[in-house]
């Protein structure tokens, strides 16, 4: 199983910065809220499922506890918590395939899943800092927001298809971008680099409620079908256990943001791609998180903005600046040692959609 490595920095909270909106690297308690919806008949199964993935889970490095609770009002509610000692860990294993294999038993009793991540920020009778080892730590402050979601997904194309699958993915009509009274869709952002496509979204409102709504739409449906040939995993979209695969697998989530707090209309959008050591993805994203927070407090500095996903070894920083984009900047020695090949890579932009009032 893969474990989270050692810590690059102290955690960033105590480098207090207003500029950063999220991140999983202040070292706080974490929170992980799972609603789960049981088909009718199925809550025995799914009590089975739970327990023998309770039992596995409680191996894994990071994991304090869960508790499993069912709905006094309708017992096809069910809902789990767990704490952390911080994100890292648990996104680590979330992210992995061994929890693709742990939790495989419960999808064929439950209909329906929603996963909330929080930060612990206040506890009745627990300080709010962590002063001494041992004791708890919790998220010193809240953090403020611009209203986004980010989110984004990465998959691999068979070597040769790049041209095609990048004037697929270019060649579609933009869906409506209000989903709901309180959903919108703001920007799309796709990048390739060689067979690795990566697209970013932001979304305003519920994000679950933005990508059912955008897999729903015809013309993306369309794409998604058109490349499926040219995918190295496969894929059947009609098959709601191999699309769900499909996804999970492909899930990069964002796992810090830092803002500027300017704005320009000269802005370019980037995307560079970290691949990391083995193992190191986490560490690299914590270290370049350091950096864009550094970056964000220089007022003459060309960052506006930036992003950073990671999943495994997989590290991308999607980045606004004005002017150029220095790739070699910040490419000393620590950076370089945790990069497979020793190289950070500019991605090639297919597209990037906003909404007319994002």
């Amino acid at each position: 199983m893969t474990t989270t490595s050692e810590r690059v920095t102290k955690p960033l909270a105590q480098q207090a910065s207003q500029r950063v909106s999220q991140s999983v690297f202040d070292g706080s308690r974490l929170r992980v809220v799972l609603l789960v919806d049981v088909y009718d008949g199925a809550q025995q199964q799914f009590l089975e499922a739970y327990e023998q993935l309770c039992n596995q889970v409680a191996s894994v490095p990071g994991h304090v506890s869960d508790q499993l609770c069912q709905s006094i009002e309708n017992p096809s509610q069910w809902l789990i918590t767990s704490e952390w000692e911080s994100a890292p860990p648990f996104l680590t294993w979330v992210n992995s395939e061994e929890h693709v294999a742990m939790v495989e038993p419960l999808h064929s009793c439950v209909r329906d899943t929603r996963s909330l991540r929080f930060h612990i920020v206040r506890e009745t009778g627990g300080p709010a800092v962590d002063t001494k080892a041992g004791k708890r730590r919790l998220q010193a402050s809240p953090r403020i927001g611009d209203g986004l979601i980010r989110h984004a997904l990465t998959f691999t194309v068979k070597p040769g298809s790049e041209e095609a699958v990048a004037k697929i993915l270019a060649d579609y009509a933009s869906p409506e971008p209000r989903v709901d009274d309180t959903t919108r869709l703001c920007r799309t952002s796709l990048f390739m680099h060689g067979n690795r496509v990566v697209r970013a979204i932001e979304v305003r409102g519920d994000l679950l409620a933005a990508l059912r709504y955008v897999a729903r739409q015809p013309a993306v449906r369309a794409v998604e079908e058109a490349i499926n040939p040219y995918l190295e995993q496969d894929r059947d979209l009609d098959d709601p256990e191999s699309a769900r695969v499909f996804f999970t697998r492909a899930a990069l989530p964002a796992v810090h943001h830092v803002t500027a707090g300017q704005e320009s209309p000269d802005a370019v959008r980037h995307a560079l791609y970290y691949p990391a050591r083995e193992g190191q993805g986490m560490r690299l994203a914590e270290l370049l998180a350091r950096q864009d927070e550094a970056a964000a407090d220089d007022p003459r500095g060309p960052v506006l903005r930036s992003t950073i996903f990671q999943r495994d070894d997989i590290v991308v920083r999607l980045v606004d600046v004005r002017g150029g984009l220095d790739t070699d900047a910040g490419q000393q020695a620590e950076l370089t040692a945790l990069l497979d090949g020793g190289t950070v890579s500019c991605m090639e932009l297919v597209t990037d959609r906003r909404s007319p009032d994002a």
